[in-house]
């Protein structure tokens, strides 16, 4: 059974290290161990988060354990807070299990109690269960963002990716 909610800031250290195993994908934008996570200011940062209208910061947890998060982020210029900017991420032990899908329907039901009519995520070309995830929620491919990372010193393109709602 699992259990979807807003981070507080007491889930800082099993969310940085959830985003730690995310990173070893090779899919994320940090490289594997590249990034440092200051737990007193990650957690800082998740209360911040939560305390905007339209940014959240979800968590996934089975047992407790948290096994996944989504990050929603919206900016205040009024001609762009109908939109938000999302990043996901799944611990490698619950990938193919359908929590990326309960995170986005929770996710979704939060967006439009929110008013926010636009959904945005970028999503390396390769990454095919990620893209396959997106499409199945309903985002479409807008454009490519051609050589935009580099990954195991060869350049990658990404794909912005939306949805409207």
């Amino acid at each position: 059974m699992i259990e979807i909610r807003e981070a507080a800031r007491n889930d800082a250290e099993q969310l940085a290290e959830v985003m730690k195993n995310a990173e070893e994908s090779g899919y994320m934008l940090f490289d594997p161990g590249e990034r440092e996570i200051v737990l007193e200011s990650f957690a800082a940062f998740i209360e911040a988060t939560n305390q905007q209208e339209k940014s959240r910061i979800f968590i996934v947890c089975e047992k407790k354990r948290i096994i996944g998060y989504l990050i929603a982020r919206s900016e205040k210029p009024k001609r762009i807070s109908h939109r938000a900017h999302l990043v996901i991420g799944i611990h490698s032990d619950s990938r193919g299990k359908g929590i990326g899908k309960a995170l986005f329907l929770h996710m979704l039901d939060w967006a439009k109690k929110v008013n926010l009519h636009r959904l945005d995520l970028t999503v390396v070309a390769g990454n095919e269960a990620a893209v396959a995830l997106y499409k199945k929620m309903g985002f479409e491919i807008e454009g490519v963002k051609r050589d935009s990372l580099v990954i195991n010193n060869h350049y990658v393109d990404e794909y912005y990716m939306s949805k409207l709602i």
